[in-house]
């Protein structure tokens, strides 16, 4: 077995019609990461979410830029 990566190719793949890029997202594309909750912190969380009627991304969202506005002005008299 080959450890060339290029040797992997078979013949029949046909790349006559392919485009160069097609799907490349560019320098501007913007990375998601995933963040996975604590089961217990996620249920609480998705609980508030349905009972605000709003989307549980929104109130992580809207949490965690208070948390942030609250440690930056602890940090500032620091």
């Amino acid at each position: 077995m080959s450890t060339n990566p290029d040797d992997d190719m078979r013949p029949e793949y046909d790349f006559s019609r392919a485009q160069r890029g097609k799907h490349f997202a560019g320098t501007d594309a913007a990375f998601h990461i995933p963040v996975y909750l604590d089961q217990d912190v996620q249920a609480f969380l998705m609980e508030k979410a349905a009972s605000k009627g709003i989307p549980l991304d929104r109130l992580v969202n809207d949490l965690l830029k208070g948390d942030i506005e609250a440690f930056r002005k602890l940090t500032e008299v620091a």
